[in-house]
This record gives C-alpha cells, structure tokens and sequence, in this order.
C-alpha cells in the first residue's frame, strides 16, 4: 500500500531566493571597484589645502604640502591600477609623476646647486618627454584634435613675449616651450579628460614663465595661487585620464 502513494515532489527553488543570494555576494567586488578612485580625492584634498595656504601666505603649510602633491598622486595612480602596475604605460606615468616631484622640490632635493632653476627645468622637461610618450604611443587612441594647432601659435606667442627677456637662456627656453607645447598637443591623443589636463598643465607653465622672465610680469602673490591651481588640475586630470584609459584598454 505504501508503494502505491505518490511520492512528494521537492519544492522549487525559488528564483527570487538565487537572485537574493547572488544580489548579497554581489556588493563587495563592486565596493572594491568604486574605492580605486579614491586615491584621487586624497590628492585633491592635498591640492586644496596647499593652494589655500599659498593664498593666504600660509609658508609652514604650503611648504611641505608642495612636496605631498606628487606623491599623492602617485599614490592615487597605484591604488587605481592595482593588478596592472607592471605595465609599461603605467611605470611611464609613475616616472613622469616622480620627475615632476624633483621639480617641485628642486630647491629642496638640489641644496648644493647655487641655483635650482636650471634641475627644475631639467626635470620638468623630462616628465613632459614621458608624457609625450604616453599619448604617442601606449594610450594614443586617436589622432592629433585639429584645434591642437593653437599650441603652435601659444609657443610663437611666448618667443615674442618672452625673448628680449631671456639672454643666454634664449635656446633652453625655447626648446624647453616646443616640449610643453607638445605634451599638450599630445594629450589630445587621449582622450576629453587627457586633453584638458595638457592645457590646464601647459597654463601653469606659462604663468610660471612669465613671472620668472619678464620685467614686470605676475607678482608672487597672484602667481603662486594660480601656477598651482592650473598645476594640480592639470597634473590630476592628465594622470586620472591616463588611468582611465589604461583600465579600459
């Protein structure tokens, strides 16, 4: 008698149950992916407060808080392409961060030059070839914008201003501008962000230029505040580009 009763059927798992379950486990690699940007904030902070400081002249905060810039942003970078760092566009933009560290610490890296501009140039000069380098090559995703031709006229506009100022530099100076001018041009390799960080970058330069070479120029009141605005947004927009990029290749 037993046998002739119909066994019970097992109940059905319920899809709302296994999407319940799979919607619990699911959070954690998205929170994991959300925090790789929060490197940026950090250097963000760092900017605000330092160009705060040189506001309002503020020297035993704007000081050291030059030399975190760079490293916060380096930091930023490694957080961001964790799992990637190996790469080589990544160690390009990481030397790129670490020679425009040199530079903005030139005076305090290179106590024994009688004069730091000449390492800060140099520097500088080299970080501006790597980024060159980024966007010819590793992170090009398109070609040169049209408008990037302005840069060409930006270097001719500053020979004119600035060559009567310059004396022996004359030559550094103005093979110095046609490396700016091109890691600018070059950024529009990349992409929107890549873009507008080369011009924001390239503004900064040429505020500093100007107040370091021309009679009369920006005084360091003005000038300070807006070369490191214009510096930072410049420096964080075309590293955050680049990452970007790098993670979407």
């Amino acid at each position: 008698m037993e046998r002739s009763r119909h066994p019970r059927r097992p109940e059905p798992v319920r899809r709302s149950t296994v999407s319940q379950t799979h919607a619990a486990a699911s959070p954690a690699p998205a929170r994991i992916r959300d925090t790789r940007w929060w490197g940026f904030g950090l250097y963000a902070l760092i900017s605000l407060v330092h160009v705060a400081a040189l506001t309002f002249d503020l020297e035993p905060i704007s000081y050291p808080t030059k030399l975190l810039l760079m490293p916060a942003l380096a930091l930023a970078v490694i957080w961001a392409l964790r799992g990637s760092l190996r790469s080589t566009p990544a160690t390009l933009l990481l030397a790129a961060i670490a020679f425009s560290w040199l530079g903005d610490g030139a005076a305090f890296f290179f106590p024994f030059l009688a004069d730091e501009l000449p390492a800060m140039l140099l520097c500088f000069g080299i970080a501006h070839v790597l980024y060159i380098w980024l966007f010819l090559r590793p992170v090009a995703r398109r070609p040169f914008a049209p408008w990037s031709l302005v840069y060409a006229a930006w270097w001719i506009g500053m020979m004119l201003l600035l060559w009567p100022s310059l004396g022996a530099l004359a030559i550094p100076v103005a093979v110095y501008g046609l490396v700016l001018g091109g890691t600018a041009a070059a950024s529009t390799r990349g992409s929107a962000l890549t873009a507008v960080g080369g011009a924001f970058f390239l503004a900064s330069d040429s505020i500093l230029a100007v107040r370091l070479f021309l009679d009369g120029g920006f005084s360091e009141m003005l000038a300070g505040p807006w070369i490191m605005i214009t510096y930072t947004i410049g420096q964080g927009l075309l590293a955050l580009g680049i990452v970007r990029l790098l993670r979407h290749r």
